[in-house]
């Protein structure tokens, strides 16, 4: 149930005076991604099951770049609630990268699954390796998502200066992405999403194409010296898009829903139960639904606070946390 973003930055993104959605129009916006990634689709069935189930509960989605866009309007007080990659909320709280000298009181409420940076090229392309991306025209993501925070982190593993080693770089979409390499106008992108992915599955399908995914988990040691315990390797299985044939080494990293500190804990509370009394319906608007269990609430996979009232609830649930 997606809304304009002129519509979702004109009203309160959560109106707190009640403190639960009993009161006559509580209104929560939640900031998703881009149309072309996971975020989007399960950002669409949760706002439904939030309005549905919580009496006076009006939720919105907003598509975003992503992440790091999510994450800065969660400071703004413009969106109530947002889907973001742990590596763009870490940077929030701590106040550095795209934060820095303005920190968000970022807190977890739930875990739900694992995102997955995809190195999208084409056989045609003869792009084999992250190497092999010099000289040639790279997509690295939209501007304010979290694929650009991991594809220049990728990149300078990689010894690749994304200013001067490509022939262009632009700042693209999934979609935007899939159809300038349909189109000839693009070598390779990078996302970071959920598999699998709708605008990489669209490639994969198209005539006269024949998809490659780019092997970097070499790199995680590297990064991870510098940036700290947020990522880790992965495998996307042959098959998972067509005409992938062999398995994908690729890095990955958490997934998290996520409020301000300031959300009253009985509003987390119910938001939590309905969610994850839930699961099977969200389950029904995307495969990766089903990742999001009890086992996966860690505070190590959160990378941030928890919001004490999802701690609590988690506890409650059995979780060790």
């Amino acid at each position: 149930m997606p809304i304009s973003r002129r519509l979702a930055l004109a009203t309160p993104a959560l109106l707190l005076g009640g403190g639960l959605a009993r009161a006559q129009g509580t209104q929560l916006a939640i900031a998703t991604g881009t149309t072309g990634g996971v975020y989007y689709p399960l950002g669409g069935g949760l706002a439904n099951i939030l309005s549905r189930t919580i009496p006076g509960m009006s939720a919105t989605v907003e598509t975003t770049g992503g992440s790091v866009a999510n994450n800065q309007l969660l400071g703004a007080g413009r969106v109530g609630m947002i889907f973001t990659q742990v590596d763009a909320s870490v940077d929030a709280v701590n106040g550095t990268e795209r934060f820095r000298g303005r920190p968000v009181k970022v807190r977890a409420i739930a875990v739900i699954y694992t995102n997955r940076m995809q190195v999208v090229t084409t056989t045609a392309s003869g792009i084999t390796s992250i190497e092999g991306m010099k000289g040639k025209r790279v997509a690295t993501g939209a501007p304010g998502s979290a694929t650009e925070i991991m594809a220049f982190r990728i990149l300078e593993a990689a010894g690749i200066d994304k200013d001067k080693d490509f022939r262009a770089r632009e700042r693209l979409s999934p979609a935007e992405g899939t159809n300038a390499i349909k189109d000839g106008k693009l070598d390779a992108y990078f996302f970071v999403s959920g598999i699998p992915t709708s605008a990489i599955t669209d490639l994969g399908a198209s005539p006269g194409i024949t998809l490659r995914m780019v092997d970097h988990a070499q790199y995680i040691p590297k990064i991870v010296e510098k940036y700290g315990p947020v990522y880790f390797p992965e495998v996307i299985p042959a098959g998972t898009y067509p005409g992938q044939t062999v398995d994908n080494h690729q890095m990955s990293v958490a997934n998290i829903i996520a409020v301000l500190d300031t959300m009253p804990d009985a509003l987390v509370t119910q938001i939590l139960e309905t969610t994850w009394k839930a699961k099977g319906e969200l389950e029904q608007v995307h495969a990766e639904a089903r990742n999001f269990t009890l086992a996966g609430q860690k505070s190590a996979a959160a990378g941030v606070p928890w919001h004490p009232a999802a701690e609590a609830f988690w506890k409650r649930q059995g979780a060790t946390l």
